[in-house]
């Protein structure tokens, strides 16, 4: 009896606990959404309500016809976009090295990665402008692209070498005796294996691309071509113009369908991290 009500007691926590947590991280969420349905005055002068006395379209409508938000969204979809896919494929190839030919090093190796993606960005970024105005592609995809890489490279290939660690080597040798060269190894037998991991390392690499902020805002200059971050920060104008409305408005537009896609694809995303946590 006493170790059951320790149980429940337990149990109850957890719970107080997860519901505490989730107030905390998502009660500004719920706060942004309300208020991107209030009028300028109300969201100024009655803070304290959550709920607006009259809900109100005006903010996106605003947001949709008088500033770039979609071409901003548009960029970021394409920017994020490749970046994954260009990410994913140098990643990929670098942890199937790593776990097959690196030998005794592939500790040492992977301590390497994990310690380039440790760099805080603020730390590359006057170095990445520097290089990428004397190559000659700033304010270009390409030059966004390679500064893009220099933190989705080590964080997938950083997660992709505990994926392939888990494909056995007898199945590879058997195709290998088999006639199969190793890049068909590699792609007909090592990737399908390891599909799992590969999606949810590229929802999370999309992410850090979609979200990111340093990099585009040195790099690109036009404003037809800036990203979704960018775009929100341009937003707010000086103090005076500051439109708390559209900026509630572009968040809620930004935020919502990541939600969406999240909850659609969470098992995936659970399966993939699940997949490799042996190692």
């Amino acid at each position: 009896m006493r170790a059951r009500l320790h149980k429940n007691g337990w149990t109850i926590l957890s719970y107080v606990i997860l519901t505490a947590a989730v107030l905390l991280a998502g009660g500004p969420l719920v706060i942004v959404i309300f208020a991107s349905f209030k009028g300028q005055f109300e969201i100024v002068s009655n803070t304290a309500a959550l709920l607006p006395e009259r809900f109100s379209l005006y903010w996106f409508k605003d947001l949709l016809h008088k500033t770039d938000f979609l071409i901003y969204v548009g960029n970021s979809l394409l920017y994020s976009s490749l970046s994954t896919v260009l990410g994913m494929t140098i990643s990929s190839l670098a942890a199937y090295a790593i776990t097959r030919f690196g030998g005794r090093k592939q500790k040492i190796l992977t301590r390497v990665i994990v310690m380039t993606y440790m760099f805080p960005p603020i730390l590359l970024a006057i170095p990445y402008f520097i290089l990428v105005s004397n190559l000659g592609l700033a304010n270009t995809l390409p030059g966004l692209l390679m500064a893009y890489m220099s933190f989705t490279v080590p964080f997938c290939t950083y997660l992709l070498v505990s994926y392939f660690r888990t494909v056995p080597k007898d199945i590879e040798e058997a195709a290998l005796i088999d006639g199969l060269r190793r890049p068909g190894v590699f792609l007909h037998i090592a990737l399908p294996l390891v599909a799992p991991g590969l999606v949810a390392t590229a929802i999370f690499a999309f992410i850090n691309a979609w979200n990111e902020f340093l990099y585009s805002l040195l790099i690109i200059s036009s404003g037809d071509k800036q990203t979704v971050s960018v775009g929100l920060y341009s937003l707010k104008g000086g103090m005076e113009t500051l439109q708390w409305g559209d900026m509630m408005a572009a968040s809620v537009l930004v935020v919502i369908p990541s939600i969406v896609f999240f909850s659609i694809i969470q098992k995936s995303i659970v399966g993939g991290l699940t997949a490799g946590a042996d190692k």
